[in-house]
């Protein structure tokens, strides 16, 4: 029994030393000036896990090998009405190439739910241009359903800077305007990061996205200050998980194609 009492006394002696000598020399986590050892190049190898391989594609802009598949041309079957998610999405499909908004038809939302992702987009606005403002083309794309990247024709064409194609809208104007003209396709590359939420609800990490137009930078790892608002300033009312991707309605017959996602 003594002996086990003079074990543990000495134990705790050990333990109260080390955690002394601790709090007396803080502990230094940079490298050395001079290696204890000589460095040899393997010791900077990462060898595991092996790089997944995904096939590029051969025309720039259309979709590498482990991309999903949006829109194509053929089939609007990845996507569901905003009006009634239980039917089809109700824009027309021209020529077999592209998808065309029906004005009063409301928004269209894909099928499937994403997070982080990078999108690929291509949109025109209509040929024939009739207004100016807000309503010369104007449509948009959600990231979760909540999260907008402003399309619309700005081509020679003023409106609020926030508000502008490329803009996050009402949130970030774009760095430039890199708009074509109301005849030629736009593309958007996207890379949305969604935002992160603490156990409470409360926002930890916000949303962010950097944004290629037309293959320009536009939008450079911005911060998303919160849920698009038309009026009143955006914020994080609930945490959520991943949600749907929606292609806006705003009465102007805009046109989509080619468009992919790869979960990231």
């Amino acid at each position: 029994m003594n002996f086990i009492k003079i074990s543990n006394a000495l134990l705790g002696l050990a333990l109260f030393s080390t955690s002394f000598i601790m709090a007396q020399h803080p502990v230094i986590n940079t490298p050395p000036e001079v290696s204890p050892m000589a460095m040899k190049p393997e010791m900077t190898e990462i060898w595991e896990p092996e790089v997944a391989v995904v096939t590029p594609a051969k025309k720039v802009g259309d979709a590498p090998s482990d991309a999903i598949i949006l829109f194509n041309g053929s089939s609007m079957n990845q996507w569901v009405s905003q009006k009634d998610v239980t039917k089809a999405a109700a824009w027309k499909i021209v020529n077999n190439d592209y998808m065309e908004v029906v004005p009063d038809a409301g928004g269209i939302q894909t099928k499937m739910q994403f997070g982080d992702c990078q999108l690929h987009i291509e949109w025109s606005a209509p040929d024939e241009v009739v207004d100016g403002g807000q309503w010369r083309g104007n449509s948009g794309v959600f990231f979760q359903n909540r999260y907008e990247l402003q399309v619309l024709d700005s081509y020679k064409n003023r409106t609020y800077s926030n508000g502008q194609a490329a803009s996050i809208y009402k949130d970030h104007p774009p760095l430039v305007n890199a708009m074509k003209t109301p005849l030629e396709w736009n593309t958007y590359d996207v890379i949305y990061t969604a935002p992160r939420f603490k156990a409470n609800g409360k926002i930890d990490a916000p949303a962010r996205i950097t944004v290629l137009h037309n293959g320009v930078l536009v939008q450079n790892n911005a911060t998303i200050n919160g849920l698009t608002l038309y009026t009143g300033l955006h914020n994080y009312p609930e945490s959520h998980g991943e949600d749907v991707i929606s292609l806006q309605e705003h009465g102007c017959k805009t046109q989509f194609r080619n468009i992919w996602i790869r979960r990231l």
